[in-house]
């Protein structure tokens, strides 16, 4: 009975979260995948408490993958000098996330995560008339 509460959980959660991308505007798309890197960071950690390697692994490498994406859908050219700081960023937090990875360190993922939530918080502080006015946030984080 536990396994089908938890499958039809895991289902649930699932048609939220594939609900929330089908409604999301460019700026929600973007900070749905900022909180799903840091959800992943968070898993890491809590893996890595409980010694369960191969899925702290799993869920840094789902991170890595999402920060990725960030960064490629960076627009250089609208974005400028930000875009730039930004790919820099996302470039340092993988490295981040790939040292915690193999090294096992909290130190590691504590600062990648700081990292994301800190541009995580400045994305959501957009006011949300800034949000649809401009085109080139459309591409940015």
């Amino acid at each position: 009975m536990l396994g089908s509460s938890r499958r039809y959980a895991e289902q649930y959660r699932k048609l939220e979260v594939s609900g929330s991308v089908t409604d999301a505007d460019p700026h929600k798309l973007v900070a749905l995948l900022l909180n799903g890197a840091c959800e992943r960071i968070r898993r890491a950690k809590a893996h890595l408490e409980q010694g369960d390697l191969a899925s702290k692994g799993k869920a840094i490498g789902e991170a890595c993958a999402i920060v990725g994406h960030l960064n490629g859908s960076l627009d250089h050219e609208a974005g400028g000098e930000l875009a730039g700081n930004l790919s820099s960023l996302y470039d340092y937090v993988v490295q981040r996330l790939t040292e915690a990875n193999l090294h096992n360190d909290h130190g590691a993922l504590d600062e990648a995560l700081d990292l994301l939530g800190e541009i995580n918080a400045a994305w959501n502080a957009i006011p949300l008339e800034q949000r649809r006015r401009a085109p080139a946030l459309e591409a940015a984080p």
